[in-house]
């Protein structure tokens, strides 16, 4: 399995932004057909919440983050971000990223059990 490494997490008011990144060594960021992002509070289950697809670079959005995030891939630099913007305090929640090799994001949605590799964890607060 190649390692993924999450950063960009932090402390930000309701309304600002925040960019996660999700970084892969050179030779196994290629590796990964899907790279999702899940959130999990405390005392809640993990949420599948952003997904992309190497192969046509589809997209695809939780109800609960659609049109205030945006997930992207930038090949050159092995990593896949996951900007946030009008964060809301309901937005707090450790981030992860996860990748496969064979899975197909889609509308369907995205488990944790789609995915075979994880980071680490990135925390995210928002809050006044």
């Amino acid at each position: 399995q190649v390692q993924l490494v999450e950063s960009g997490g932090g402390l930000v008011q309701p309304g600002g932004s925040l960019r996660l990144s999700c970084a892969a060594s050179a030779s196994g960021f290629s590796y990964y057909h899907a790279i999702g992002w899940f959130r999990q509070a405390p005392g809640k289950e993990r949420e599948g919440i952003s997904c992309i697809n190497r192969s046509d670079g589809s997209t695809y959005y939780s109800d609960s983050v659609k049109g205030r995030f945006t997930i992207s891939r930038d090949n050159a630099k092995n990593t896949v971000y996951l900007q946030m913007n009008s964060l809301k305090s309901e937005d707090t929640a450790v981030y992860y990223c996860a990748g496969d090799p064979m899975y197909y994001c889609s509308e369907d949605g995205q488990d944790a059990e789609d995915f075979t590799s994880w980071g680490q964890g990135t925390q995210v607060t928002v809050s006044s």
